[in-house]
């Protein structure tokens, strides 16, 4: 029987199965029961308040979804956690303060002092420091694969106490994308998660769980926002790594696996698909206490629902401006997988449809003469670090995030004197190919 035609019909609150665009609007809102708002508001408040003794138990428990106290989860920004779970085809999602602090609590999730880490070699500067600093000093190793069709590389690299591989889908700067196939074999054969960060591909343009990665980060702070005025991170579990059969055969992942105490099951038994999401939650975030502030979760939640027509205009300038770049006489090379020139393009029409994101390596000749002469003659790209903004920037990476490196390992990344970063923005594509022939004029 049809409903009767005055009766209000029960708005949609499970958003599966809806198309990207819808979910990425409505996924994680939840009705407001005391004024009826719209949208989600932001929660001010650093604890919660336990209906009872019972209640009280149930949170600590886990057993309730109803938060405890906000260093480890907050009403807002369990908006922008599902929301972003749900775009990326995850089980679930962990919002922190940075990207930085994504990738350390995944990474501490995983492993321990004495344990290992395998990383593809083009990775963001700033995530090598992280790796030879901060994580090295937790006693945790990190190794590079630079031939990811080498088995022998990969074999000589993994070892008994790996825990990990991990990569980039779309490495900045040089959007010299990965082949995340190839990886997810590997990984299965070493009976290995694949954590792969996903900031500058966003789950507009690639899925890396479709590829069949187990784990994204991102920096919420790029694409997913958009407005560049929050610095946030975002860990998400896609469910489908198997932790048991990963331990039977010599992986120990003991923050999963391992029960915390008498009487309580393990992270697999009691959240199964989620089990890394909560374990990552409760024993590495709640306890360094990376917390993410509500309103940024605001203006994250807010970010994402525009998403993919932000992404459709960054990469339709992306690829007239790498397009155009390409046939100018001071440039010596542009770094844009989505360029038929580009040694990944294949690669790039298969995963991304041609489409490899908004950020990528320009070289200018002259070297670092020419390349400062390029950056001081821009005046609408900012000169400024970061990425994923609506403005366009523009940054010299050997300068800056590669600024520590040996030079030996930044020629071998490709890293030279004349290459700069463009991150391209929503300003209009002409407007930015007419900044940047002025800022051509200049190179010597």
């Amino acid at each position: 029987m049809n409903d009767a035609p005055c009766q209000s019909r029960t708005p949609i609150s499970d958003w599966n199965g809806f198309a990207f665009e819808t979910r990425q609007v409505h996924a994680g809102e939840y009705r407001d029961a005391n004024r009826g708002l719209r949208v989600p508001p932001v929660a001010l408040s650093a604890g919660y308040v336990f209906e009872d003794f019972d209640d009280g138990v149930a949170r600590f428990n886990s057993t309730s979804t109803d938060p405890i106290y906000s260093r480890q989860g907050n009403p807002t920004n369990q908006v922008a956690e599902q929301r972003l779970a749900s775009l990326e085809g995850g089980s679930a999602a962990v919002t922190v303060s940075s990207g930085q602090a994504a990738i350390t609590s995944a990474i501490l999730t995983l492993a321990q002092t004495g344990d290992h880490i395998v990383s593809t070699a083009s990775i963001y500067g700033g995530t090598r420091i992280l790796f030879g600093r901060s994580i090295a000093r937790a006693g945790i190793g990190v190794d590079y694969v630079w031939n990811i069709d080498d088995d022998d590389e990969w074999q000589r690299l993994i070892r008994p106490e790996t825990k990990a591989i991990y990569t980039e889908s779309v490495p900045n700067p040089l959007n010299d994308i990965t082949d995340l196939r190839r990886i997810a074999e590997v990984a299965e054969r070493y009976h290995l998660p694949v954590i792969v960060d996903n900031t500058v591909g966003t789950p507009a343009l690639i899925s890396p769980f479709a590829h069949g990665a187990h784990i994204t980060v991102h920096s919420t702070t790029k694409f997913l926002s958009g407005h560049g005025a929050a610095v946030g991170g975002a860990i998400v579990d896609g469910g489908s790594f198997d932790w048991l059969a990963a331990s039977r055969a010599g992986r120990s992942y003991p923050l999963i696996t391992r029960s915390l105490r008498p009487g309580l099951g393990s992270y697999v038994d009691r959240f199964g698909s989620t089990a890394f999401a909560q374990a990552a939650r409760e024993q590495v975030v709640n306890d360094i206490g990376p917390t993410f502030a509500a309103f940024n979760g605001f203006l994250l939640h807010q970010g994402l629902e525009t998403l993919s027509l932000r992404m459709e205009r960054h990469v339709d300038s992306s690829l007239r401006i790498a397009e155009w770049l390409e046939e100018q006489p001071e440039v010596l090379a542009v770094h844009y997988a989505g360029l038929p020139s580009n040694a990944r393009y294949e690669l790039a029409k298969r995963d991304y449809g041609g489409r490899t994101g908004a950020v990528f390596g320009v070289e200018v000749r002259g070297g670092e003469a020419g390349a400062k002469a390029f950056f001081n003659g821009l005046q609408i790209f900012s000169r400024m670090t970061g990425i994923g903004d609506t403005r366009s920037m523009v940054l010299h990476p050997l300068t800056s995030t590669h600024a520590s490196f040996a030079p030996e390992l930044n020629q071998r990344l490709g890293v030279t004197p004349g290459l700069l970063r463009l991150s391209v923005g929503l300003e209009h594509a002409e407007d930015l190919v007419n900044d940047l022939r002025g800022a051509l004029d200049r190179v010597p």
